[in-house]
């Protein structure tokens, strides 16, 4: 993904045919585009012929936003380093990454994105990673030195940061001006595909560009499920420097802000994604308010339903989160999620991944009692839970750990057993001991089994399981003993399923959830 602008262009041109006219029984089923049905959803007389007083109306509020910071520069190694003249460089050619004042040396770098007016006192809206400097756009990331905004009119103001909002890549600018032109967010639930859209922004720093066209996809994830992953995709020219612009609807309101592209080549590809104006307006509100963007949290990690986990566990895909881990003392905990459990249904909403967990929570109130429907060894349960509040993104960041050691004995789990395993899911197991549980890194508690070898030609290692990885579990059943994991998997081929869930620890990473298919 590239971030970039969202816009998209098409026009339709009318035109009469003549069609023929057919008995159809009463109540029948007609094709979708008979005739009579088409003709009451074809686009109405007064389709826009040109887009010329809508983008004249709404360009004076959309500005141009370039940034400058200063960025470290990479110079030439010490020629001398491990000689006898290494001193003797340092002395008179100088440190390669420091001035001669022993300062670090840096160049200043500029970068270019859009935005727009949303009052008319100077509160300019764009994204987070238009201000933040560098390719670290989280919480931590350092925001850039200045900011200027430029009117349409090429007026220039000097803009101060409000706050921005790493995790819907939202931030909100303020410049000393008044009686400034402005939009207004609109309703962007009522958009839908098909729809007409406009655009402005600042390409390749050409200056104001319009682009029209039309909502390609709605709920359009592109990342990792979260809470703000749910874009509208439109087909919109999108190139680098469009970051931050409107997406507007034929009414003129914003139903979205231009974000991010899908390209092979960095260039618009016709796949772009704009953030909905439902989830910026309440953002926006709160930084505009000096408050901090507040979300609902239960405290569990969660992952998708595959097609491999939903047939190991016999439930249909797309339907339902399966439950990762459950952190200790948050909502989940205290409401008895456990892991494994797949979450279904929150306060009365599906889970899908139109819907999913993380979005549905994230806008709950906090404080607030909601029931939760899931899937526990195939029986359905509700539970109530508390929604808590989400802890800032440093603290939820903090548990990423390095890639673990897979010093392992050579061990290629023979035996009956050993060998069953290895030829239904291609790999080979052990039981993990204190001594290559250490090795590993896994915690000291961790009881399970160490993949000792994968087939490469096998399933396990078609989905990623490496040498080195523990089994906490197959089919939610404890597997501590290359017997019991055996069992897992021949009570699942008895009961008709082509693939077995397992729970993988890898270091001191979160356990994660994967399907394997077995082989016949």
């Amino acid at each position: 993904m590239r971030y970039a602008y969202a816009i998209t262009g098409a026009m339709l041109a009318g035109g009469a045919a003549a069609t023929l006219a057919f008995q159809t029984p009463l109540g029948a089923q007609v094709p979708q585009n008979s005739p009579g049905t088409i003709a009451a959803a074809a686009p109405r007389p007064g389709a826009p012929m040109s887009f010329a007083d809508l983008a004249a109306k709404l360009q004076p509020a959309v500005v141009n936003i370039s940034t400058t910071q200063q960025i470290p520069v990479q110079r030439s190694a010490n020629p001398f380093a491990g000689t006898p003249f290494e001193d003797f460089f340092r002395q008179f050619g100088g440190n390669p990454q420091q001035g001669d004042n022993g300062r670090p040396v840096t160049r200043e770098a500029t970068s270019l994105g859009s935005g727009f007016i949303i009052s008319p006192d100077g509160y300019v809206v764009t994204n987070n990673h238009v201000v933040s400097g560098g390719r670290d756009t989280g919480p931590g990331a350092p925001v850039v030195s200045s900011i200027t905004v430029t009117l349409s009119d090429r007026k220039e103001y000097t803009a101060k940061l409000i706050g921005r909002d790493p995790a819907s890549d939202l931030a909100l600018l303020k410049i000393d001006a008044k009686d400034l032109p402005f939009v207004q967010f609109g309703d962007s639930t009522r958009t839908r595909v098909g729809d007409w859209v406009i655009a402005i922004g600042n390409p390749f720093a050409l200056g104001g560009t319009v682009t029209a066209g039309i909502v390609s996809a709605i709920h359009r994830s592109i990342s990792q499920g979260g809470a703000y992953d749910r874009y509208i995709q439109t087909d919109a020219a999108i190139n680098q420097g469009n970051s931050g612009g409107p997406m507007f609807d034929l009414n003129g309101n914003v139903v979205g802000i231009n974000t991010a592209i899908f390209s092979p080549t960095g260039g618009n590809v016709g796949i772009g994604f704009a953030i909905p104006a439902e989830q910026a307006k309440p953002v926006i509100d709160a930084l505009r308010t000096g408050g901090k963007v507040r979300r609902g949290y239960l405290g569990v990690g969660i992952q998708p339903m595959t097609d491999e986990i939903a047939a190991a566990l016999g439930l249909a895909k797309d339907r339902g989160e399966i439950v990762q881990r459950v952190e200790p003392g948050f909502a989940a905990a205290r409401a008895g999620i456990r892991q494994g459990d797949v979450i279904v249904k929150v306060n009365n909403r599906e889970v899908s991944p139109d819907e999913t967990l993380s979005y549905i929570v994230a806008n709950l109130p906090i404080g607030s009692s909601v029931p939760i429907e899931l899937i526990r060894q195939n029986k359905r349960l509700t539970v109530n839970a508390i929604v808590g509040e989400r802890p800032p993104e440093e603290q939820l960041a903090a548990g990423d750990d390095e890639d673990l050691d897979k010093a392992l004995p050579d061990d290629e789990g023979k035996g009956a057993q050993g060998q069953g395993a290895r030829a239904t899911l291609g790999l080979s197991m052990q039981p993990l001991t204190p001594q290559i549980a250490r090795q590993l890194q896994v915690p000291a508690e961790t009881k399970g089994l160490v993949v000792s070898s994968v087939d490469p030609a096998g399933t396990a290692a078609a989905i990623g399981i490496q040498r080195g990885d523990v089994i906490l579990s197959v089919n939610q059943q404890p597997t501590e003993t290359v017997a019991a994991a055996a069992k897992a998997v021949n009570d699942a081929k008895a009961a008709g399923r082509d693939s077995v869930l397992l729970l993988i620890q890898r270091g001191n990473r979160p356990a994660t959830y994967v399907g394997v298919k077995i082989s016949k």
